[in-house]
């Protein structure tokens, strides 16, 4: 079983408008809501590629509520710990003249301290369960800066890989217990270690406690700094359509890959085919079969010096 933790979940409402202008009204062509937040969206995919999840993280007031209607019938296992506050909304307006996408994005509710202790005492077990752990996305107000720390360290302690999937302050403190994979894009890496050479940067992120570092590139791929070695892959075509969640699938990628014990080159292969294939369906958390088996043939793998 693979676990994935989203301590900020949220119900993804996508929009689809003929063409998003700046001061107008617009006419909404279609709606489409899915549970979402980081780990969410990773525990819909690794379902999708045959891998049994178990999501876990906070849900609570009437949005929480269709959130968990809507996760219901889906493969992932609901693990998430009730709260009084109201889990966030995420809106994505995809406009269908460029193809492009504007996220806005909810805080998320107050978490209390007793709240984070219900969390944790529920943490513990399911990860006695796993096989890997993904810890992904923001903190909602009200939990430690350090959470993300706290929970690398109970993983590691269950002798669980761990993979972090965050930025800013609880990225940097993250850092700091050792996880086994950090997956930060180009300018949450540059944030983190203020190089914007994206190599320079990986390399600091891993002196500063990640065991491997896996950087998204957006168009141009990914780059990764691992113990066995340093690699940069490509797609063989760049893709258009909407980029939310294809972090999230390259997460996905990367975690059935650790547990299928696959060497590095084929992780990114899986990482970058599934991540551009995300991009090519209509919401987070799934993505284009067809184009996936297509496009992970073509990815290009080139070792880098060390």
């Amino acid at each position: 079983m693979i676990l994935t933790v989203t301590l900020n979940t949220a119900l993804d409402i996508t929009y689809r408008v003929p063409e998003l202008v700046p001061h107008a009204s617009h006419r909404v062509d279609e709606v489409t809501e899915r549970p979402g937040g980081k780990g969410l969206n990773v525990a819909r995919v690794l379902a999708a590629l045959g891998h049994e999840s178990v999501v876990t993280g906070f849900a609570g007031g009437r949005t929480g509520a269709v959130l968990r209607e809507l996760l219901a019938p889906l493969a992932p296992v609901d693990a998430l710990v009730p709260v009084a506050g109201t889990t966030r909304r995420t809106i994505a307006v995809v406009d269908a003249a460029t193809g492009d996408t504007t996220q806005l994005n909810e805080p998320g509710p107050q978490i209390t301290a007793d709240e984070w202790e219900a969390f944790l005492t529920a943490y513990e077990p399911l990860l006695r369960q796993a096989d890997a752990v993904a810890l992904c996305g923001s903190l909602p107000p009200g939990v430690p800066v350090g959470a993300y720390a706290d929970l690398v360290r109970r993983a590691r302690a269950a002798n669980v890989p761990v993979l972090l999937d965050t930025s800013g302050e609880p990225l940097r403190r993250g850092l700091a217990a050792r996880p086994d994979l950090i997956k930060p894009n180009a300018d949450e890496l540059a944030r983190l270690t203020g190089s914007r050479e994206p190599l320079r940067a990986a390399r600091d992120a891993r002196r500063r406690g990640a065991h491997a570092v896996v950087a998204s590139l957006g168009p141009e791929g990914m780059l990764a700094i691992t113990p066995s070695g340093t690699w940069q892959a490509t797609p063989p075509t760049q893709v258009r359509g909407n980029p939310t969640g294809a972090g999230d699938s390259a997460v996905a990628a990367l975690l059935s890959s650790l547990v299928e014990d696959l060497p590095w080159p084929s992780r990114l292969r899986r990482a970058v085919a599934l991540s551009a294939a995300t991009v090519l369906a209509p919401v987070a958390g799934e993505y284009d079969a067809k184009a996936y088996e297509e496009l992970e043939g073509g990815v290009q793998v080139s070792a880098l010096p060390d």
